[in-house]
């Protein structure tokens, strides 16, 4: 396992961990809203058996990732990704964004053809101006509340958060269930364990490491046009969602599963948001025969 800081657009610095088989191909990760890098052993330990390097990084205003001087949107971040990719010298990669890191596996998809030889998205959300759907949903009402604050602008928002997201950053992996709220159904609560809950705190604690600007920037960009278009992915791409999910409801998944070219489908009755993740050995592998390995 490697940390280090890498230089990025614009003179920012980006926080980088790197784990799992370190002479496999690169398998790039994009965790959710909010998130920062922390060792995760059920990813890195998936990663290791299908001979994966996993590379992440936490995105501006996370960890020790320096803030963009504005709120980008997800377009933004391919560039970051590409900044962490030359340094490590990685000529081609899969990857992988869960949640909110969804939208920037499929921007790697869209924007690097060359570089990206696969991609999935796995619980991913939908764009905000996505034709057709009812974006809140199905959304538990934890999650509305905060991006109706999104919608009414940066100041608004990160008042919010420093009152109502800020505290739940800060919790310990015992209260964790507790602070989610409406966020966890019962299947995602049946599997809200130790290890999970452990790795989810520490990722959250040091993403508020800098305080509300992090969680405050990637709000507002999925308030916004993400800056590429689905229909210019040529790249495999395999999109994993379930019914049991008040993080991103269903309903994300399925208007993506009609919008990606050729997008292979991995559509459940019973998984949630958090239970996917228990397949993740199931979705690396799915992900290396898209690649062609």
């Amino acid at each position: 396992m490697t940390r280090l800081l890498v230089a990025g657009p614009a003179g920012r610095t980006i926080e980088v961990l790197v784990e799992g088989a370190l002479d496999g191909p690169v398998l790039l990760f994009h965790g959710g809203t909010p998130s920062a890098v922390a060792e995760f052993p059920m990813l890195d330990d998936a990663a290791r058996r299908n001979g994966l390097r996993l590379v992440t990084y936490s995105r501006p205003g996370y960890g020790r990732s320096t803030p963009r001087p504005a709120p980008g949107a997800y377009v933004d971040d391919v560039a970051d990704a590409v900044a962490v990719l030359d340094h490590l010298g990685v000529d081609d990669f899969l990857t992988l964004g869960w949640s909110g890191g969804g939208p920037r596996a499929l921007g790697c998809a869209a924007l690097l053809p060359q570089r990206c030889r696969a991609a999935a998205t796995v619980s991913g959300v939908a764009p905000f101006d996505a034709d057709g759907l009812d974006w809140y949903d199905g959304m538990a009402e934890e999650n509305h509340e905060e991006y109706t604050s999104a919608q009414a602008g940066p100041e608004v928002y990160e008042a919010y958060l420093v009152e109502h997201t800020l505290p739940m950053l800060h919790t310990s992996a015992d209260e964790l269930e507790e602070a989610f709220g409406g966020l966890v159904t019962p299947v995602d609560a049946a599997v809200l364990t130790a290890d999970f809950s452990n790795w989810l705190s520490r990722s959250f604690n040091h993403a508020a490491t800098q305080g509300a600007v992090g969680v405050r920037d990637d709000g507002l960009a999925a308030m916004q046009p993400w800056g590429f278009e689905l229909a210019s992915i040529r790249v495999p791409v395999a999109l994993w969602h379930g019914r049991q999910d008040a993080f991103v409801p269903y309903s994300h998944g399925s208007w993506l599963a009609g919008r990606i070219p050729g997008v292979t489908t991995h559509l459940y009755e019973d998984e949630g948001h958090l239970t996917l993740m228990y397949r993740l050995e199931e979705i690396l592998a799915d992900l290396k025969r898209l690649g062609g390995d």
